[in-house]
């Protein structure tokens, strides 16, 4: 088949168009307004297809040159490209299955930082540049200590975030209106703030000048920002076949998503005006993003870590298969409704627990439940004890799905399914607070002959393991050793359903 590139598109509109959206070759030739640092699958998905879309609507007018930190296959891909590449957008929405396919167009060319750093220093003079994305992985918002000013290119994202601003701010005379608004997707809290605190540390540790550093003050905005979309990115196994003859021509960037989207911006009505091509209607810019996030890490990601123990034990391996099983379904829809939604205090949360199921239905996303049980045990702290106090604390009641989703994740952490992959070869999730937790169990019976009202007792007051004491909320240390009794005496499977029998309407 033939290869995705700027000469193929007349033939792909014309013998395809019916399957994907092929973009006007007037977007082919936009300015560069922005630039990335990272070539991933997120950013495929995320912000490049935002952009794009601000293009196909007239409301934006500019591309994306992305910055890789070594040359890879995906640099040299989206050169061969001329930046082009298929974005394959599948799954379900409001219960309903939804596929559209587009050639993203947003960006114009890929560097090496590590082959082209002239390059890239080149682009921080030009003139039209407005914006700096990134998603450098949580690793890559790092202190750096090693590199130099002087350094081609210097080692870490910020320093080299760093060195690229100086470049632009020195060019332009230190103009307050050629300053740059950054944007980083990095998954961590406050992003945007921590990447702003290492620049400012880099940048004086080089002696930079005070007047560098008032003009990052006054005119280089750092955005505090969410993410929340599933990339998977490349197709795998019999999907690659599927797409590449549904396409009808081969993309080696070929990128693979959920309909869902949804990124927070922090900041007020000034920075909404400069944010032009954030016209979709998944983004908000909003002067807090704590509620956006509080409701992601507690129904998306504690949905997550509460459904990963009940699926593994009752021999599930994939999200999509687990949630389609009627009892689970029941479950993690309750858990989620009934017990953590009414404490969130935050809007649109039962439109978003619909959100949610319909991601985990999505038949497209291959989500492995053994990949969330990484650090799963710090997991539990962060994503659903604080649900299991609020609960408590606003109802005066055990909640009784989250009790029963902690009981599970203890024998979880006790049978130790992980264990039979180290034979196989097979990635083993690291979990660095589990081994503190197996601690309690030395000693401690297996077999379902054993009373487990002490053990469990016993780790639910620890407090500096919870972040909370557990075992000082009335009747919950008591409902989780019920549980987890009835799970080591009668299996996973006959545990869910009396505890839905006891619980669920």
């Amino acid at each position: 088949m033939p290869r995705l590139n700027r000469s193929l598109l007349d033939t792909v509109r014309r013998e395809r168009g019916d399957v994907v959206d092929v973009p006007a070759a007037a977007l082919l030739d936009l300015p560069e307004r922005a630039v990335q640092f990272g070539t991933g699958a997120l950013l495929r998905g995320f912000i490049d297809d935002f952009v794009h879309r601000a293009n196909v609507d007239g409301r934006f007018g500019g591309r994306i040159v992305a910055i890789a930190s070594t040359g890879s296959v995906r640099d040299r891909a989206l050169r061969e490209q001329d930046g082009l590449y298929t974005l394959v957008v599948e799954g379900i929405e409001h219960g309903l299955p939804i596929r559209e396919c587009r050639i993203i167009s947003s960006v114009s060319r890929a560097l090496s930082a590590s082959d082209e750093w002239n390059e890239v220093l080149a682009l921080a003079r030009e003139p039209l540049l407005e914006y700096v994305f990134s998603n450098t992985t949580e690793v890559g918002i790092v202190a750096d200590e090693d590199s130099g000013a002087e350094d081609a290119p210097p080692r870490s994202f910020p320093a080299k975030l760093t060195r690229f601003l100086f470049e632009r701010a020195s060019a332009f005379d230190f103009d307050q209106a050629r300053g740059l608004t950054v944007i980083p997707c990095e998954l961590i809290e406050d992003n945007g703030a921590r990447l702003r605190e290492l620049v400012i540390s880099i940048a004086r540790r080089w002696e930079l000048g005070t007047t560098f550093m008032e003009w990052l003050e006054n005119a280089v905005p750092f955005c505090n920002t969410l993410v929340d979309r599933i990339v998977p990115g490349a197709p795998k196994g019999g999907d690659v076949d599927r797409l590449r003859t549904m396409l009808g021509y081969d993309d080696e960037m070929l990128t693979t998503c959920e309909p869902y989207r949804l990124f927070a911006i922090e900041g007020d009505e000034r920075l909404r005006a400069r944010l032009t091509w954030a016209t979709d209607s998944g983004i908000v810019v909003t002067p807090d993003i704590a509620p956006y996030r509080k409701r992601k890490v507690h129904l998306l990601n504690g949905a997550h870590t509460l459904l990963v123990s009940v699926a593994l034990q009752m021999g599930f391996q994939l999200v999509r298969d687990a949630i389609t099983q009627p009892a689970l379904a029941r479950y993690v829809r309750h858990m989620m409704l009934d017990e953590i939604a009414p404490t969130l205090d935050v809007e649109g949360a039962e439109e978003y627990v619909e959100a949610v199921l319909d991601r985990f239905r999505n038949p497209h996303i291959r989500h492995a439940l053994i990949d969330i049980t990484l650090q799963a045990t710090m997991k539990m702290r962060v994503r659903v004890v604080p649900s299991i106090v609020r609960y408590a604390a606003r109802r005066g009641q055990v909640p009784p799905s989250l009790a029963f989703g902690f009981a599970a994740f203890l024998q979880y952490i006790q049978v130790g399914l992980q264990a039979p992959r180290r034979p196989q070869g097979l990635p083993l999730p690291a979990d660095d607070q589990g081994v503190r937790l197996g601690a309690f169990y030395e000693g401690f019976p297996a077999d379902a002959s054993a009373p487990v009202a002490h053990v469990v007792s016993t780790i639910c007051g620890d407090s500096t393991l919870w972040g909370a004491d557990l075992a000082a909320i009335p009747g919950f240390a008591e409902a989780v050793a019920d549980h987890l009794s009835c799970i080591r005496s009668q299996g996973m499977h006959s545990a869910l359903e009396r505890h839905l029998t006891a619980t669920v309407q």
